[in-house]
């Protein structure tokens, strides 16, 4: 399975096309807004049959609108019911913050995905990666509990595969990013742990995929995973304060941001109070969903 995310990836749908003919024991999957999706796109989606697209959305229109411009929402929607009637596959990305996690996590937008034909949901967690960044739009420790909680629960009773890339850590033995799992090539060509880590220290340019695995910033990663026993806390930047920037420094791995390089000493340091204050919450759930006796924790404060 091959990802794309951009940018906007649907920018090169010509050449997206031109690789799921070429690789058609392949699935390709892309991050998208949705406002390329046309009636001529789809058809050759139809046509080729190994292309699924995952469309960005922030809520509804307000949410949406307010992150990726005005009037996304409603061509959003139109790319959706187009898919729809043509028994395309496509899922929803949602990325949920401070500002919009009630929205994201309520049974009224579960709902609507459904309604609107979408066969799944990956959801993210907010990350200030980045010089400049926010990090008031990081989840509070309750917000990120009750995402946990409303994603297992509409899991139970709505059809909607939903995939909580953070709290679902216990599903997959933690991060599963650096080649365990996963890994991620920017435009520069950097080989990267993660689309969220902008560190690397070798190029596909210059090196194998199978040289990158065995790269001083990927063995560092396979070496400490998982970052903690508990996996509700499965990330060295979010989670962990300090594992990702003791990685960065003993491998020489450089920031592959082009234009303002970000030290991740700084980046570690703004995730640092987030995680700290997680910490218990997650400790709590993951006792109560992993061995007491009778507890219902997990299902109810």
């Amino acid at each position: 399975m091959f990802i794309y995310s951009g940018g906007e990836p649907l920018m090169r749908k010509k050449d997206i096309i031109a690789l799921c003919e070429r690789h058609n024991d392949c699935v390709f999957l892309s991050f998208t807004n949705g406002t390329l999706i046309d009636e001529a796109f789809a058809d050759e989606m139809l046509r080729v049959g190994n292309f699924v697209p995952a469309i960005s959305v922030e809520g509804f229109e307000e949410g949406t609108d307010f992150r990726r411009g005005q009037g996304t929402f409603a061509r959003v929607k139109a790319a959706m019911e187009l898919l729809h009637r043509k028994k395309l596959p496509f899922g929803l990305s949602c990325c949920y913050t401070s500002q919009n996690v009630e929205m994201i996590g309520s049974e009224e937008y579960f709902d609507w995905m459904v309604e609107m034909g979408a066969k799944f949901c990956w959801i993210f967690t907010y990350m200030p990666v980045g010089n400049g960044a926010p990090t008031n739009l990081i989840a509070t420790a309750e917000q990120r509990e009750f995402m946990y909680r409303q994603v297992r629960a509409f899991r139970k009773t709505k059809p909607l595969f939903t995939m909580d890339f953070w709290n679902d850590g216990e599903f997959v033995g933690g991060c599963i990013a650096a080649g365990r799992n996963y890994l991620h090539i920017n435009a520069n060509g950097d080989i990267e742990p993660c689309a969220f880590i902008h560190y690397s220290d070798s190029n596909i340019k210059e090196k194998t995929l199978i040289e990158a695995f065995q790269s001083p910033l990927f063995m560092a990663y396979r070496a400490g995973q998982p970052f903690s026993d508990n996996l509700l806390r499965p990330c060295p930047l979010l989670d962990n304060p300090g594992a990702l920037a003791a990685m960065v420094e003993k491998s020489g791995a450089h920031s592959t941001d082009m234009q303002f390089p970000e030290d991740v000493h700084d980046l570690s340091e703004k995730c640092r109070e987030k995680a700290e204050k997680w910490k218990p919450a997650a400790d709590r759930l993951w006792a109560c969903s992993h061995g007491c006796a009778g507890c219902t924790g997990h299902e109810g404060k």
